[in-house]
């Protein structure tokens, strides 16, 4: 089944452009120009990845981004101006997995989207040696890529979800910043080590009962990240 992608942008050359090179790779491809647009189409279809422009009429992206976290994990990387560290920390911290700087590399974009679609794809974890992980109140499917604690569902993205697997499938280990971002998001990812914290943070915000001291994500301060493992591993 061919993957199918919504490209935000209020610029209509660059949605043209990235459409047509998308399709060449025999991807369906939904567009909007402005933010309700965006939402409405997010809410009424089921999109593998979508591509958002942060400045755009009506809603600007990061707004789009917080709605769209509210009902779906789809993968979603902002386009933000050459640069502008903050849009991309502030991307991030609304719930984006990836972002591409302005002017960019059609290329790229098309690497860069194949490479979370291959990432996020069941079949591929399945390929992968796939588990449930159960320890305590946590519950960890690869296969279908769902978390559950104290048995209700927790909608996580795609970065996070495979953020935390790596740690509950490598219970007490301590991974560093840079290796996590390495694992993660790939060795050519341009972004820094800020990346992996923000999605730290957001995912003890959505698993931890009290974010300041959590109890499954922790950190060895001067050094990175573990899981605190115990049974059932």
């Amino acid at each position: 089944m061919a993957k199918k992608v919504l490209v935000v942008d209020d610029e209509k050359l660059i949605v043209k452009g990235i459409r047509f090179s998308l399709e060449q790779d025999g991807m369906e491809v939904d567009c909007a120009y402005d933010g309700e647009e965006a939402l409405r189409l997010a809410t009424e279809n089921t999109y593998d990845m979508i591509l958002l422009d942060i400045m755009l009429p009506k809603m600007d992206g990061f707004e789009v981004c917080q709605q769209i976290r509210e009902f779906s994990a789809v993968p979603i990387v902002m386009l933000t101006a050459k640069g502008d560290d903050m849009d991309k920390i502030l991307g991030l911290e609304y719930g984006a997995d990836d972002y591409i700087t302005k002017p960019f590399n059609i290329l790229e974009v098309k690497a860069r989207i194949k490479a979370i679609m291959r990432r996020t794809s069941p079949k591929q974890k399945k390929e992968e040696n796939v588990r449930i992980v159960e320890n305590g109140d946590l519950r960890l499917d690869c296969e279908s890529r769902r978390l559950f604690i104290l048995g209700k569902e927790i909608n996580v993205t795609a970065r996070e979800f495979d953020l935390l697997a790596i740690l509950v499938l490598n219970p007490n280990k301590v991974y560093s910043r840079e290796k996590l971002l390495n694992l993660v998001w790939g060795s050519e990812y341009p972004g820094d080590v800020r990346t992996v914290d923000v999605h730290v943070r957001r995912l003890r915000e959505k698993i931890e009962a009290n974010p300041s001291d959590p109890r499954y994500v922790h950190t060895k301060w001067g050094v990175g990240y573990y899981y605190q493992g115990g049974q059932n591993l």
